[in-house]
Protein backbone atom coordinates (compact mmCIF):
# COMPACT_ATOMS: atom_id res chain seq x y z
CA UNK A 1 0.00 0.00 0.00
CA UNK A 2 2.81 2.47 0.98
CA UNK A 3 3.88 2.62 -2.69
CA UNK A 4 0.34 2.18 -4.27
CA UNK A 5 -0.19 5.97 -2.22
CA UNK A 6 2.84 7.40 -3.58
CA UNK A 7 2.47 5.94 -7.70
CA UNK A 8 -1.28 7.39 -7.40
CA UNK A 9 -0.41 10.95 -6.86
CA UNK A 10 2.18 10.85 -9.39
CA UNK A 11 -0.07 9.46 -11.75
CA UNK A 12 -2.58 12.19 -11.05
CA UNK A 13 -0.08 14.83 -11.56
CA UNK A 14 1.87 13.63 -14.59
CA UNK A 15 2.24 11.34 -17.39
CA UNK A 16 4.77 8.78 -16.92
CA UNK A 17 5.78 5.31 -18.18
CA UNK A 18 5.66 2.64 -15.80
CA UNK A 19 9.05 1.69 -15.84
CA UNK A 20 10.36 5.38 -14.71
CA UNK A 21 7.37 5.07 -12.04
CA UNK A 22 9.10 2.07 -10.73
CA UNK A 23 12.85 3.87 -10.77
CA UNK A 24 10.80 6.78 -9.23
CA UNK A 25 9.45 4.76 -6.68
CA UNK A 26 12.55 2.33 -6.22
CA UNK A 27 14.47 5.90 -4.82
CA UNK A 28 12.55 6.21 -1.68
CA UNK A 29 12.61 3.92 1.74
CA UNK A 30 9.79 3.24 4.25
CA UNK A 31 10.31 4.65 7.51
CA UNK A 32 8.09 3.88 10.97
CA UNK A 33 8.05 7.10 13.06
CA UNK A 34 6.38 6.36 16.42
CA UNK A 35 3.82 8.99 18.18
CA UNK A 36 5.70 12.24 19.36
CA UNK A 37 8.88 11.19 17.48
CA UNK A 38 10.84 13.86 15.62
CA UNK A 39 11.93 13.44 11.59
CA UNK A 40 13.88 16.47 12.08
CA UNK A 41 14.48 18.88 14.84
CA UNK A 42 15.65 22.38 14.45
CA UNK A 43 19.63 22.99 14.12
CA UNK A 44 19.70 19.35 12.18
CA UNK A 45 20.34 19.55 8.26
CA UNK A 46 17.44 18.06 6.72
CA UNK A 47 18.74 15.20 3.97
CA UNK A 48 15.18 13.80 2.98
CA UNK A 49 12.02 14.85 1.82
CA UNK A 50 8.60 12.38 2.56
CA UNK A 51 5.47 11.83 1.34
CA UNK A 52 3.16 10.10 4.56
CA UNK A 53 1.66 6.79 3.99
CA UNK A 54 0.22 6.78 6.90
CA UNK A 55 -0.67 9.32 10.07
CA UNK A 56 0.11 12.77 10.60
CA UNK A 57 3.28 15.50 11.25
CA UNK A 58 3.08 18.74 12.57
CA UNK A 59 5.83 21.27 11.46
CA UNK A 60 6.50 23.90 13.24
CA UNK A 61 9.68 26.58 15.10
CA UNK A 62 10.16 27.08 18.49
CA UNK A 63 10.53 30.62 19.30
CA UNK A 64 13.06 32.16 21.72
CA UNK A 65 10.66 32.32 24.43
CA UNK A 66 9.75 28.80 23.96
CA UNK A 67 6.88 28.90 22.44
CA UNK A 68 5.64 26.61 19.57
CA UNK A 69 4.34 27.86 16.34
CA UNK A 70 2.97 25.49 14.05
CA UNK A 71 2.99 26.15 10.17
CA UNK A 72 1.54 23.08 8.70
CA UNK A 73 0.29 20.25 9.60
CA UNK A 74 0.84 16.92 7.09
CA UNK A 75 -1.41 13.62 6.72
CA UNK A 76 -1.72 10.85 4.10
CA UNK A 77 -0.61 11.37 0.81
CA UNK A 78 0.82 15.18 1.84
CA UNK A 79 4.62 15.89 1.40
CA UNK A 80 6.69 16.93 4.38
CA UNK A 81 9.67 19.04 3.62
CA UNK A 82 12.13 21.74 4.82
CA UNK A 83 12.59 23.17 1.52
CA UNK A 84 15.89 25.41 2.92
CA UNK A 85 17.77 22.87 4.34
CA UNK A 86 16.78 20.36 1.76
CA UNK A 87 18.47 22.01 -1.12
CA UNK A 88 20.87 24.18 0.92
CA UNK A 89 21.95 21.92 2.77
CA UNK A 90 21.92 24.46 5.79
CA UNK A 91 20.47 23.75 9.63
CA UNK A 92 16.86 23.81 9.58
CA UNK A 93 14.89 26.45 11.54
CA UNK A 94 12.19 23.35 11.69
CA UNK A 95 10.93 20.69 13.37
CA UNK A 96 9.01 17.68 11.72
CA UNK A 97 7.08 15.29 15.02
CA UNK A 98 4.56 12.62 14.78
CA UNK A 99 1.46 13.58 15.85
CA UNK A 100 0.51 9.47 16.20
CA UNK A 101 1.99 6.25 14.75
CA UNK A 102 3.30 6.82 11.05
CA UNK A 103 4.66 5.79 8.20
CA UNK A 104 6.56 8.18 5.75
CA UNK A 105 8.55 7.24 2.66
CA UNK A 106 12.01 9.19 1.80
CA UNK A 107 14.06 10.41 -0.75
CA UNK A 108 17.65 11.75 0.01
CA UNK A 109 18.47 14.75 -1.73
CA UNK A 110 21.19 12.64 -3.49
CA UNK A 111 18.64 10.15 -4.76
CA UNK A 112 16.29 13.12 -5.84
CA UNK A 113 18.78 14.73 -7.92
CA UNK A 114 19.96 11.46 -9.60
CA UNK A 115 16.47 11.08 -10.73
CA UNK A 116 16.10 14.92 -11.72
CA UNK A 117 19.26 13.54 -14.25
CA UNK A 118 17.84 10.07 -15.24
CA UNK A 119 14.42 11.24 -15.38
CA UNK A 120 13.44 14.39 -16.38
CA UNK A 121 9.71 13.83 -16.28
CA UNK A 122 10.73 13.68 -12.48
CA UNK A 123 11.76 17.04 -12.43
CA UNK A 124 8.63 18.44 -13.91
CA UNK A 125 6.42 16.31 -11.37
CA UNK A 126 8.38 18.17 -8.45
CA UNK A 127 7.81 21.49 -10.39
CA UNK A 128 4.20 21.30 -10.66
CA UNK A 129 4.30 19.93 -6.87
CA UNK A 130 6.55 23.19 -5.67
CA UNK A 131 3.90 25.07 -7.94
CA UNK A 132 1.01 23.71 -6.04
CA UNK A 133 2.59 23.80 -2.67
CA UNK A 134 3.07 27.55 -3.17
CA UNK A 135 -0.28 28.62 -4.52
CA UNK A 136 -1.86 26.93 -1.68
CA UNK A 137 1.14 29.02 0.60
CA UNK A 138 -0.06 32.05 -0.83
CA UNK A 139 -4.02 31.37 -0.20
CA UNK A 140 -3.20 31.02 3.20
CA UNK A 141 -1.27 34.28 3.66
CA UNK A 142 -4.50 35.65 1.93
CA UNK A 143 -6.59 34.27 4.20
CA UNK A 144 -4.35 35.06 7.15
CA UNK A 145 -4.75 38.86 6.29
CA UNK A 146 -8.39 39.06 4.79
CA UNK A 147 -9.91 36.53 7.10
CA UNK A 148 -11.16 37.02 10.94
CA UNK A 149 -9.84 34.38 13.36
CA UNK A 150 -13.14 32.86 13.64
CA UNK A 151 -13.57 32.88 9.15
CA UNK A 152 -9.97 31.56 9.22
CA UNK A 153 -10.79 28.60 11.85
CA UNK A 154 -14.10 27.69 10.28
CA UNK A 155 -11.79 27.48 6.78
CA UNK A 156 -9.70 25.12 8.64
CA UNK A 157 -12.07 22.70 9.95
CA UNK A 158 -14.04 22.58 7.16
CA UNK A 159 -11.42 21.88 4.69
CA UNK A 160 -9.29 19.94 6.90
CA UNK A 161 -11.45 17.55 9.04
CA UNK A 162 -9.23 14.51 9.15
CA UNK A 163 -6.59 16.30 10.22
CA UNK A 164 -8.58 18.53 12.62
CA UNK A 165 -9.44 15.58 14.51
CA UNK A 166 -5.70 14.32 14.73
CA UNK A 167 -4.93 18.11 16.85
CA UNK A 168 -5.37 19.80 20.36
CA UNK A 169 -7.01 22.83 20.52
CA UNK A 170 -3.28 24.42 21.25
CA UNK A 171 -2.51 23.11 18.16
CA UNK A 172 -4.86 24.62 16.07
CA UNK A 173 -4.55 27.92 17.58
CA UNK A 174 -0.98 28.07 17.14
CA UNK A 175 -1.20 27.07 13.64
CA UNK A 176 -4.46 29.86 13.00
CA UNK A 177 -1.98 32.59 14.66
CA UNK A 178 -4.51 33.12 17.76
CA UNK A 179 -4.13 32.42 21.40
CA UNK A 180 -5.57 28.92 23.04
CA UNK A 181 -8.05 30.88 25.19
CA UNK A 182 -9.47 33.12 22.02
CA UNK A 183 -9.89 29.90 19.84
CA UNK A 184 -12.09 28.74 22.76
CA UNK A 185 -13.91 31.79 22.82
CA UNK A 186 -15.04 31.22 18.87
CA UNK A 187 -15.53 27.46 19.47
CA UNK A 188 -18.22 28.64 22.51
CA UNK A 189 -19.75 31.33 19.97
CA UNK A 190 -20.60 28.25 17.52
Amino acid sequence: MSYQLLKNQVNQTIEISHSDLENFCNAFTSKTIKKKEFLLSQGRIYKYEGFVVSGCFRVFTIDKKGNENNLYFAAQNWWLMDIDSFLNQTPSNLNIQALEDSEVLLIRREDKLKLYESLPIIEKLFRIMSQKALVAWQRRLIRNNTLTAKERYVHFVTTYPNIVCKLTDKQIASYLGITHEFLSKIKKQG
